[in-house]
């Protein structure tokens, strides 16, 4: 239920739900009117960072987050909710506000597919203030990103989850995940470049690396936890389909 409006207070209206501020400076009594509120909003936050250019195994990540992003968007026209996305690398790149309609929404896909963003890196703490700033209104929130990111968003997550009913999607290479032996090779910063020669045969190299990833992801998990936000991980070569049909089943 939401609040629609106020009117003047009638025989047989539940005495609760007199709004006392109203009735102090009209002299009359004057009660809430709430209605069921049907329909949802849905907000997509997309993480368009440089990053996201990144493609071993299966596709490059920034296209699976398209069209994961896309999917959610055509189920939520399906079901005639309104859509939003907000494209974000370490700035708010752009703000698409939520709308219903056929017009709507593939404007929202082609914007998916085809932005280009100014901005490199990642920002995902500045994202959710904003988003969290500029949607008076609750909806559904999807942030959808590899969740490379130095900066501290734990807060942030909290206060945009308090407020609107967030989860999170993680789209991640496994090349990313595991380095492989291939020899000395050039590693490329894309996000704040430069270019690194690392040696990919040392076993200790492979080892600080996959120690790293794990540490990672666990302080992703634990952070998602703190903030009570249900997050779901998918690889480039997988079916994110079936991710994304895990995350609704662990929501009950």
């Amino acid at each position: 239920m939401t609040f629609s409006e106020v009117r003047e207070y009638q025989y047989g209206d539940d005495v609760r739900d007199i709004d006392w501020n109203v009735t102090a400076r009209s002299n009359k009594p004057y009660v809430k009117v709430y209605e069921e509120e049907r329909e949802l909003t849905v907000m997509l936050l997309v993480d368009v960072s440089q990053s996201g250019a990144f493609g071993a195994v299966g596709d490059v990540k920034r296209e699976v987050m398209a069209e994961v992003a896309a999917t959610l968007a055509f189920s939520a026209i399906q079901n005639n909710d309104k859509v939003g996305v907000i494209f974000f690398t370490d700035r708010v790149e752009k703000f698409i506000p939520p709308k219903k309609g056929r017009k709507h929404i593939l404007l929202v896909i082609r914007e998916l597919l085809d932005f280009s963003p100014e901005g490199s890196g990642t920002d995902i703490n500045h994202a959710l203030e904003y988003m969290t700033s500029a949607l008076k209104k609750r909806c559904t929130t999807f942030l959808v990103s590899d969740f490379i990111d130095s900066h501290n968003y734990e807060k942030a997550m909290s206060i945009a989850n308090h407020k609107h009913d967030l989860m999170a999607i993680q789209v991640y290479d496994k090349r990313e995940a595991q380095m492989p032996n291939v020899g000395l090779v050039p590693m490329l910063d894309a996000e704040r470049g430069g270019v690194r020669w690392i040696d990919t045969s040392s076993k200790r190299v492979r080892q600080a690396y996959g120690r790293w990833w794990y540490e990672r992801q666990q302080a992703l998990h634990e952070t998602v936890q703190r903030c009570r936000v249900d997050l779901v991980s998918t690889a480039t070569d997988e079916d994110f389909v079936k991710s994304l049909m895990a995350l609704f089943k662990q929501r009950g």
